[in-house]
């Protein structure tokens, strides 16, 4: 079987540890586990990993602030949190500290494999050129062209168009913090220009989109973000 990636499993639920454990390997993940914080930090300089499944409510220092923590050493490793709490704050939590994505539990284990299989992807990605033509599904974006087109057929964009839907693509499948995606498009200054945000975003559906009212590329995480389709 062909592996599909490497995860590391915090969960400090024994049973669930396993059966994600076995799971995951099942369908030809390779994996490797911790049961808190403290022990994921001594996983990760023990063996590299392309994606961590993390769990919010850990003994110990906690799953936010070991998402913190593995951030700063680990910046580029995609963290997927799993959290019995579904409320907005809890999610924007999530993502402030670092990470990538979240799921709520009860989870769908496809769901879980295909969020896992886009991070890698993401991960793996990460290390090609940033001047990388990047196409998911009809749309495709060449940054070195500043070229943009759909079905072939290219769309004319303003800049900051162009690099806030460059933004998007270099992170598809990602949920982007509105005060993230300001401030990397438009600056740190920006970051609760929420209306820029707003104008931009419509603008760039009624380029892209079929059907702008219904979005199939770029969706809206509510009250959390945007993030462009998962290729």
């Amino acid at each position: 079987m062909t592996t599909l990636g490497s995860v590391l499993i915090v969960e400090d639920d024994v049973a669930l540890r396993e059966s994600l454990r076995e799971t995951l390997e099942g369908v030809g993940f390779r994996t490797s586990e911790a049961a808190c914080g403290e022990d994921a930090f001594l996983a990760l300089n023990q063996s590299e990993c392309e994606t961590i499944l993390l769990d919010v409510n850990m003994p110990g220092i906690g799953g936010m602030e070991t998402c913190r923590r593995i951030r700063l050493t680990h910046p580029l490793v995609p963290i997927l949190m799993l959290t019995v709490r579904d409320e907005e704050r809890d999610k924007v939590e999530a993502l402030d500290a670092g990470a990538d994505d979240y799921i709520t539990k009860p989870f769908q284990f496809l769901e879980l494999s295909a969020r896992l299989r886009s991070a890698i992807r993401r991960f793996r990605a990460s290390t090609d050129s940033p001047d990388r033509t990047i196409t998911i599904g009809e749309v495709t974006l060449d940054p070195s062209a500043r070229r943009v087109a759909k079905r072939g057929k290219d769309i004319r964009m303003t800049p900051t168009e162009f690099e806030l839907l460059h933004t998007l693509m270099q992170h598809a499948g990602r949920p982007l913090m509105h005060h993230r995606l300001l401030a990397l498009v438009w600056g740190a200054e920006y970051a609760g220009e929420r209306e820029y945000l707003r104008t931009y975003v419509s603008q760039l559906r009624r380029k892209l989109e079929d059907d702008p009212a219904h979005p199939t590329y770029l969706l809206t995480d509510s009250y959390v973000g945007y993030r462009f389709r998962d290729p």
